[in-house]
């Protein structure tokens, strides 16, 4: 994970009762992500707490205590209420997989997203997630004393503390033909491996289960613990034990006679070969393994490559195929290509196709614009195609894929009531503020479009999110390379700012799309499109948002009011009401919502016009007095609070929730929270790295009236998807409960404890009225400025002589070229 923070393994932890009733339940998960150090496949076990679980008994704090034994028999009690319930809650909606049934959701490891891949805590939490029939992957390896265990992979130290239990028994063996140093299962007997614990694989995810005491289980403790709907078993090194000589054959038989296995996969042909027949008719499914292309299958001594193009040949011993994504939807340069025909050529030889390599917290292809929900969708639901199957490390974003949003069709309704605003267009896709960034907010389902509204030298109002152009554009083009100045008021470092160039200059700049993660976690957005569209003034704005008829209305947000009438001449409260005017939004149908930080602006907009005013509240608080919102309602129709006002966050865990929203709307005032984000490292880890769960806890859990976003068709989907209306809502689309995963954080790693967030009071309020307009000196600064002309807001354009004019007219026609 990117924005994660790492944690270290806890102390044990006895297992709370994560979950609340089903009609209770919430999800939580972090705001803060540690940073990507290495990605790696491995996770630990944890036989300790699940915190998911602990954290999601919201309404029922008597059961925080129970010890590991109460709460695996309350999971059990809920894994045989939930399928009768859930199933039948499962779309209708034909399916084009292989027997027409909705793909089949597979926790590999348990959720192992969360926890350490296959232990106690992340198996129990795929009940309390996710869909009722969801599968339990389990890697098989075996211990020296022919004990087959569930651990991610042969080699033991990537996934669990065995460098410190036995530091000196690491080894080395022929792995596949590579020489391989390591510890390794095949060392170790299963009384040795007692003091052994499984901890996190991939370490930029959070290490701060991995404390819990994570105990290695067998495969009969899982299945007898579980009781899984469906108990997958992965066999992936059968020649390497038969060196050692282990029989992992011998072992699958033994076990199948107190387990039930429901699928067994394997990437060795021979395996197969030599098990088959030995099962029999009522063995388990058999799903042939395809590693990467280029690796080399031991036993036939072909490349995956090779074997995909002869399925006929897999379906004489194999009713399935398990793949790589990849080799369903090609990735270059992290862009999709076209999908293959693989799926479809496998559902031709009778072989059902189970897609592998799904976790929320890997960069996934730029199309899916960091949105995990929408790379499900285009394996089951493109019209061309569907998966049998999903192995994922997040079964809770599988299933409300699978079941909430699959098959909704453009036209599906609205089964939630919130305001879906953009910020700056839809800036995760294309550079804020631009006509694409506008363009695609409206096509993905924004109900309101936005403007930060920036003045140029010459008066024009402009839609772009800072007034210094630096921190938007691309200005590292002449002439505007040595056009930079220190403004105190707004930064002690040089910038180059609107107000000091006029709006033709401005146009001739490269827009350059936002990348909030680059810098910490190498995160970037959509970079073909980084420097696409253009600039549009408030007028081509408004005149956009008017051709829609899918919006309803436009937020735009004024800021610097007082400076750029006391310092700059510029009155931008009269251009943007001048602008409305003039695009004929005097008595528009479109809702207009005027915002500022700034009550004085308000209250002059107030005085002025009968547009929505929207105060926002740049301070992230904690409560607010009845006397600050009285104040409030006088010039404010609405209230914008950030996310952490809600939610706060220490260390990349929600530590509770505050009644923030719930007291602003007991005065009527509707609340808009911002700014929400796809990239899973802007979320808390109690969202799970899904920014659906965290658009469904703030908008169910707390109640909010919409949501200000990055990536507006997020939200806009969330709106259509059909599980909230149900009556019987299913657990993954709970909203999460605060601070729930604390309570099995281990001890350790616990965050430090925090002043609380301060309160807001009158006095954040009080401020002088906007002065009046200074008329602003001539200046020698370079630009193609007209003598004498009136503008939108009532100031003279400042008079250069003729000659810079034409220079610098030149200039810009140069780099529009």
């Amino acid at each position: 994970m990117n924005d994660h923070i790492n944690y270290k393994k806890n102390s044990t932890n006895p297992i709370k009762a994560l979950f609340l009733p089903l009609s209770l339940f919430s999800l939580t998960h972090t705001e803060s992500v540690s940073e990507k150090n290495e990605v790696g496949e491995s996770h630990r076990r944890d036989n300790s707490v699940s915190p998911m679980i602990t954290s999601y008994m919201q309404d029922n704090p008597s059961m925080f205590g129970f010890r590991a034994s109460k709460f695996i028999l309350s999971v059990l009690v809920l894994i045989q209420l939930l399928p009768t319930q859930l199933l039948a809650q499962r779309s209708k909606s034909p399916w084009q997989t292989l027997t027409g049934e909705a793909p089949l959701i597979i926790a590999r490891g348990g959720f192992s997203g969360m926890f350490p891949d296959s232990s106690f805590n992340a198996y129990s939490f795929v009940a309390s997630t996710s869909a009722p029939d969801a599968v339990l992957w389990c890697d098989v390896q075996l211990t020296k004393d022919g004990v087959g265990i569930c651990f991610p992979y042969v080699t033991m130290y990537n996934d669990s503390n065995v460098r410190d239990a036995y530091p000196k028994k690491k080894n080395s063996y022929l792995l596949n033909g590579v020489l391989t140093q390591d510890w390794f299962t095949v060392d170790f007997t299963s009384k040795d491996l007692n003091t052994v614990f499984l901890t996190r694989g991939v370490l930029s995810r959070s290490n701060a289960f991995d404390n819990n005491q994570n105990v290695i289980s067998t495969v009969q403790d899982v299945a007898t613990e579980f009781k899984p709907a469906g108990f997958w078993l992965n066999v992936q090194h059968d020649a390497f034990y038969t060196q050692h000589n282990l029989s992992m054959s011998s072992f699958l038989l033994s076990v199948s006679k107190t387990v039930i296995i429901d699928y067994l996969s394997s990437p060795e042909v021979s395996f197969f070969r030599n098990i088959g027949a030995r099962f029999g008719k009522t063995g388990p499914k058999f799903v042939f393994r395809f590693l990467d292309k280029d690796d080399v299958e031991v036993s036939t001594n072909q490349t995956y490559g090779a074997l995909m193009r002869n399925l006929t040949f897999i379906k004489t011993f194999a009713s399935g195929v398990l793949v790589p994504k990849s080799y369903i939807w090609p990735v270059k340069d992290q862009y999709l290509l076209p999908h293959t025909s693989f799926v479809r050529d496998a559902h031709k030889a009778g072989l059902e196709v189970y897609a592998s390599g799904f976790a929320n917290d890997f960069d996934i292809a730029y199309n899916y614009s960091y949105d995990p929900l929408t790379e499900y969708l285009s394996f089951m639901d493109n019209g061309d195609f569907s998966v049998d199957g999903f192995l994922s490390d997040f079964p809770l974003t599988a299933s409300s894929a699978v079941d909430c949003f699959s098959h909704l069709g453009s036209n599906a309704s609205t089964q939630v009531d919130f305001l879906v605003i953009s910020k700056n267009g839809a800036n995760g896709d294309y550079p804020g503020s631009t006509d694409l960034a506008y363009t695609k907010a409206i096509k993905d389902g924004a109900d309101i479009i936005d403007c930060a509204v920036q003045m140029s030298s010459d008066g024009i109002p402009f839609c772009l999110n800072s007034t210094n152009l630096g921190e938007s554009m691309n200005i590292f083009q002449p002439p505007f390379r040595n056009r930079s100045t220190t403004v105190p008021e707004f930064n002690s470092l040089a910038g180059l700012y609107s107000f000091n160039l006029a709006w033709s200059e401005i146009q001739t700049l490269t827009p350059a799309i936002s990348n909030p993660y680059s810098r910490n976690f190498h995160m970037f957005r959509n970079p073909r499109e980084r420097s696409s569209g253009k600039l549009v003034s408030l007028s081509e704005f408004l005149n956009l948002a008017n051709n829609s008829s899918s919006l309803v209305g436009v937020l735009i947000n004024v800021e610097h009011a007082a400076y750029l009438r006391e310092k700059q001449g510029l009155d931008v409260v009269k251009a943007v009401l001048d602008t409305l005017k003039e695009s004929g939004y005097s008595n528009a149908t479109k809702r207009v919502m005027i915002q500022s930080s700034n009550c004085s602006v308000l209250v002059d907009i107030k005085k002025q016009s009968r547009y929505e005013t929207v105060y926002q509240v740049e301070e992230t608080i904690r409560d607010i007095q009845d006397s600050a919102i009285q104040d409030i309602k006088k010039f404010a129709d609405a209230v914008v609070v950030g996310r952490y006002s809600l939610y706060p966050v220490s260390a990349s865990f929600i530590t509770g929730q505050t009644n923030l929203v719930e007291r602003l709307q007991k005065f009527k005032l509707p609340v808009y929270v911002e700014t929400f984000r796809n990239e899973f490292v802007s979320q808390a880890y109690d969202f799970f790295s899904d920014a659906t769960v965290e658009i469904n806890t703030h908008v169910t859990g707390a109640g909010v009236s919409g949501t200000i976003t990055e990536f507006p068709l997020t939200a806009a989907r969330y709106k259509r998807n059909r599980c909230v209306a149900r009556k019987d809502t299913p657990v993954y689309m709970i909203p999460v409960r605060p601070a729930g995963l604390l309570e099995i954080v281990s001890p350790t790693f616990l965050p430090p404890a925090e002043a609380p967030n301060p309160v807001f009071t009158d006095a954040d309020i009080t401020e002088p009225p906007l002065p009046p307009v200074t008329a602003k000196a001539p200046t020698t600064s370079p630009g193609p400025l007209s003598t004498g002309q009136k503008v939108p807001n009532g100031q003279t354009r400042v008079t250069l002589s003729l000659i810079l004019s034409a220079f610098t007219t030149v200039l810009a026609s140069l780099l529009l070229m």
